[in-house]
């Protein structure tokens, strides 16, 4: 058995939950947080057997397509201390972060 543990972008998480869920895997969400743009995404835990790890790995790539977004970035201001302005940065986003971990034991109550 392995745990796939997908992090993804909080705008691609419903569909992604919708897609697995109706191709018949139990899925486990967390709302995290990422470092890097601070924004919400969300945490995917999916419990599968070894053969259908692929399966879930394909519906992910599927699913969570890496798009460029425009956000805003503060910068410091030239000579001056603890000012900042923001300007817009082209960044990409989307897609997921996948761990794929061994399983020692499930026990389902």
């Amino acid at each position: 058995m392995k745990l796939v543990i997908a992090i993804v972008q909080d705008d691609d998480a419903a569909d992604l939950l919708d897609v697995l869920t109706e191709s018949g895997f139990r899925v486990t969400k967390l709302a995290t947080t990422g470092g890097f743009l601070k924004s919400g995404n969300t945490t995917l835990m999916i419990g599968v057997e070894e053969e259908k790890t692929d399966d879930v790995l394909k519906i992910i790539e599927d699913t969570c397509k890496v798009r460029e977004q425009v956000v805003t970035s503060p910068s410091p201001m030239a000579g001056s201390t603890g000012v900042y302005i923001p300007y817009p940065v082209e960044v990409e986003v989307g897609g997921a972060t996948i761990f794929v971990v061994n399983v020692d034991q499930f026990i389902r109550f």
